[in-house]
């Protein structure tokens, strides 16, 4: 088997720009891999699909850096004529007749869509273990979680089988995985990156991410996804130059937010958080701990907000239009009912019960409203720590991928595994996750930097510094 999806994204057009392979050669690689690949990161593959246009770019002039590449996409950003189920039975056979605007500006670069990733059921979970296909494995060590939602994504990169996926991120679900899997994932800045397609978790906190093996070909993805579209009023014409890597000068002022000096966290999480610190110091940075009102409220307010937003746009799935359909039922009351007691898993079942209640009667002013002005409150903290810093520095998460099937007894500790990275989709803020070293057992540890709004390159810059200096190996060990 050749090892073409090893070489970086340039290595790998020079050699289609000089016709030394040709895209072919990349699908039939990846095929080759998947096939002895256990990771379970894919729900539907287009082999097919993907054969067909690799054999209709040879005729094309390889004019960008994207050109002919193999990439993954989330099973909740829909493809045309391809099935996108959001991991759930309730979408087991849902073609859609569209593509998401991401896919469109994927297939404009002439990349190829080789499959759709496995997730947690409609983007909701933070371990990969909710899907109504299967868990997705961790390619560091099988027996632990990848992280979620964006699971698959994250597995596929780290496992060798693509070099570039999209995720969506909603609560840190493009970087809690990034941070288990050992590779870079990036929220951006709400409205830079188009939802149009991406069928809804919580609309005002949703957003798609690039996920790739190092921080140039993250930035040169989200170059790729990024700008305006009339089909999304959120996004954003802001300039889309990612990619220049030099550091600026001008930006060496880092904060460390004081609440997780406090925060229960893995020893050797935060040993690598403080050695990157004293690298930075070294380099010039100024380092400061600053208070920053409201963070410890972040769970609260995504329990609030999220579910609230679930239960509604979940509505539409009821039987009736599309979707799953219950052959157990007498009336519309029934149909209604059992169709989302059998389509919904658990956890969605949960979250959407959850939400509803949150919503009912005089609990949206107690809870729903009250949420968005704290949320407000949160944002106007966050940007003025930018008044004075560039960055914010945290871990990705308090700890390393755990063991699969953990119980938690304590629902709402299910969600503190994202308090690191809800700050940033509250606040609508870029952020991302990075690897910066290993645990005792060989599981990477991520880093998250996070910046200002539409602040991207910024943040790419520092990465790459840091990414440099440290010089990981994020091969995991043994075959795919």
């Amino acid at each position: 088997m050749s090892n073409y999806l090893e070489l970086s994204i340039l290595e790998i057009h020079n050699l289609l720009k000089e016709k030394k392979i040709k895209p072919i050669d990349l699908v039939n690689e990846f095929i080759e891999r998947e096939k002895k690949s256990d990771l379970n990161a894919f729900i539907t593959l287009d082999i097919e699909g993907a054969r067909k246009r690799a054999i209709e770019l040879e005729s094309m002039e390889v004019d960008n850096l994207l050109f002919g590449i193999p990439i993954a996409v989330k099973d909740n950003i829909v493809t045309k004529n391809l099935k996108t189920t959001c991991a759930s039975l309730m979408l087991d056979n849902f073609v859609p007749i569209y593509d998401a605007t991401v896919v469109k500006k994927l297939k404009e670069k002439n990349m190829i869509i080789i499959g759709k990733t496995n997730m947690d059921e409609f983007a909701m979970g933070s371990t990969g273990e909710t899907s109504y296909y299967g868990k997705t494995l961790n390619p560091w060590n099988k027996e632990c979680v990848p992280g979620g939602s964006s699971s698959g994504s994250a597995a596929c990169v780290s496992g060798g089988l693509v070099p570039l996926s999209l995720g969506s991120d909603t609560g840190g679900s493009v970087r809690e995985p990034a941070s288990f899997c050992g590779v870079v994932g990036m929220k951006p800045t709400y409205g830079r990156v188009s939802r149009y397609g991406v069928i809804p978790f919580a609309a005002s906190l949703d957003q798609v991410g690039p996920i790739a093996r190092n921080v140039y070909e993250n930035a040169l993805l989200l170059e790729a996804i990024s700008g305006i579209d009339n089909n999304d009023y959120t996004t954003s014409n802001k300039d889309t130059n990612f990619t220049d890597l030099e550091i600026d000068e001008k930006h060496k002022k880092i904060a460390i937010p004081s609440f997780y000096l406090k925060f229960e966290m893995n020893e050797e999480v935060r040993n690598e958080f403080e050695k990157v610190l004293i690298l930075l110091k070294e380099k010039g940075y100024l380092v400061e701990y600053v208070d920053i009102p409201y963070l410890e409220n972040s769970v609260s307010l995504y329990q609030i907000i999220a579910l609230s937003e679930a239960s509604s746009s979940l509505s539409c799935f009821d039987g009736i239009r599309y979707g799953y359909i219950s052959k157990n039922y007498n009336n519309i009351e029934e149909l209604y009912k059992n169709t989302r007691t059998e389509g919904f898993g658990r956890e969605v079942k949960k979250r959407i019960m959850i939400g509803t209640f949150v919503l009912s009667g005089k609990n949206a002013n107690q809870y729903y409203y009250k949420a968005l002005a704290v949320r407000k409150s949160l944002t106007d903290s966050v940007i003025n720590v930018f008044k004075d810093y560039d960055y914010i520095l945290v871990p990705t998460t308090s700890n390393v991928a755990y063991r699969l099937n953990q119980t938690i007894e304590n629902y709402n500790h299910k969600f503190y595994d994202d308090i690191l990275t809800i700050p940033a989709n509250m606040t609508g803020i870029p952020a991302l996750s990075m690897p910066i070293g290993f645990n005792s057992e060989n599981m990477p540890i991520g880093l998250q930097i996070m910046s200002n709004y539409f602040e991207e390159q910024k943040i790419y810059k520092l990465a790459n510094l840091i990414e440099k200096e440290l010089n990981l190996n994020l091969k995991p060990g043994g075959d795919i």
